[in-house]
């Protein structure tokens, strides 16, 4: 990964005049990275500041990359950039410097405080690592006004910086200048602002979308985990509650010998006629056969209940499971952030915003003169059976696998479409790297989503299977 350096810094600043520029507006997304609206030459211009360990770096931020970082505002801004809004909104940049070697930006300004008298401040950008910061200073008095985060004694012997202490510079200067193996400044004749901006852009997005399908998925996985923990224990004792039968047959084989029996005995040997063998049956001596058949006979009823919930629960819980299995793939198969949200939302229970959606909508193409949709998610594969769906149109899923759902919809479809809608299918699905996998296909007319179902979760009939 590249690192922003000195030499860098020094040849963004020589492109990139702002004297004179008036900052007009101040946001902080998160207690990393600023966002400074500056106007100069009746043109206005984002400066994006960020002062993450990973990837410190300060450019004009173009409308595109701006949409990469996915920026979102907080409604209560932190108290960094309230102090900033007080002091710089409407100030005027009277000068930049970088002092020798560093990677330090200093934006000079001009301002006025209560009194309205001329005061002159710095701004200081240091680009620096895991000491990245960014401070504001009195220039007259040489006194802090305010960090993006504060560092105490404990966290440095030699420089401390917080709010009425004075600004210095960080100890052990640099004796020339900073090179990194990959340096922005490579190419001197190119617009290093637009290659800045761009890398990291990319490196932001690539790191968010990350962190982000990491954070959903340990969410999912844990929720599996505890589902497929629950569906083992209800399986357990649905096994040992089928035997509930013996319970029957022993009151039944009770109450037919009640005349050739003594009562209060702990057990009765009766011959079995079911399974023609004679069995010892063993029982409580202080009740009579008939009060010993009839606790038997609660208990094969009890058991028949238990057996009739567990066998309930067990089905809910295996679509539970399969549905977050199937969330797991989609979560893998996202490619960008917006996708990833559009799956937190939908395991959230949110309902679709209009700027989202695009998000709802399958991908769709043509293949060989028919049209075919393609989920990439649960609420686009509802939405494909729901509303596009049309009950001539065929539809294709992996066998017991997570997957997506294609749709298919052509008159009188070839075979050939029909193996290439199912090859489709395997492509977009947890089996996508399988040597040989089943998928089904149906006409829609012959799917049905359950009352209550999760979302893109269907039962079908009258499917057919092509092994692929």
């Amino acid at each position: 990964m590249k690192s922003f350096d000195s030499v860098s810094l020094k040849l963004w600043i020589e492109q990139n005049d702002l004297t004179g520029a008036r900052i007009q507006k101040i946001q902080q997304p998160t207690r990393r990275d600023l966002i400074f609206l500056i106007r100069k030459n009746g043109e206005t211009k984002k400066l994006y500041i960020n002062i993450n360990p990973q990837y410190y770096h300060i450019c004009f931020m173009s409308k595109e990359n701006e949409k990469k970082r996915h920026i979102e505002i907080p409604f209560k801004p932190p108290m960094f950039c309230m102090l900033l809004r007080k002091y710089l909104e409407n100030a005027v940049i009277s000068k930049i410097n970088q002092p020798q070697y560093e990677r330090i930006i200093e934006f000079y300004i001009e301002t006025y405080n209560e009194l309205s008298e001329k005061i002159y401040l710095c701004l200081a950008v240091e680009l620096m690592g895991k000491h990245s910061n960014i401070i504001l200073y009195n220039y007259d008095t040489n006194i802090i006004l305010g960090c993006a985060h504060n560092v105490g004694s404990e966290k440095s012997r030699e420089r401390e910086l917080a709010g009425t202490l004075p600004y210095i510079y960080p100890p052990n200067p640099p004796k020339q200048w900073y090179v990194s193996k990959d340096t922005f400044a490579n190419d001197k004749s190119s617009d290093v602002n637009s290659i800045i901006d761009s890398y990291f852009a990319q490196v932001i997005c690539e790191d968010k979308l990350y962190n982000l399908r990491e954070k959903y998925k340990q969410i999912v996985s844990k929720k599996l985990k505890k589902e497929k923990a629950s569906y083992s224990k209800m399986q357990y004792k649905l096994e040992k509650e089928y035997d509930c039968d013996k319970y029957r047959l022993w009151g039944d084989l009770i109450m037919a010998n009640l005349y050739n029996r003594k009562d209060y005995s702990s057990f009765v040997k009766v011959y079995d006629y079911e399974n023609e063998k004679e069995i010892k049956i063993e029982l409580d001596n202080t009740k009579t056969l008939k009060d010993n058949a009839n606790i038997f006979y609660k208990l094969y009823a009890k058991g028949k209940n238990t057996v009739n919930k567990l066998t309930e629960l067990t089905n809910t819980a295996k679509i539970e499971i399969d549905y977050l299995e199937q969330v797991l793939y989609f979560l893998d198969l996202a490619s960008n952030i917006d996708e990833i949200k559009m799956i937190a939302s939908e395991m959230e229970q949110e309902k679709a915003t209009k700027d989202n959606k695009k998000s709802f909508e399958p991908e769709e193409f043509e293949l060989d003169g028919g049209r075919v949709w393609v989920g990439k998610n649960n609420r686009q594969n509802d939405y494909i059976v729901s509303k596009l769906s049309k009950d001539e149109d065929y539809w294709f899923h992996t066998k017991d696998c997570p997957g997506s759902h294609v749709l298919l919809r052509s008159d009188n479809p070839s075979d050939s479409l029909v193996l290439k809608c199912a090859k489709l299918a395997k492509e977009y699905s947890k089996a996508s790297e399988s040597s040989k996998v089943s998928v089904i296909y149906t006409k829609r007319k012959y799917l049905k989503k359950p009352p209550k179902a999760n979302l893109g979760y269907v039962i079908y009939k009258n499917e057919r299977e092509i092994l692929v």
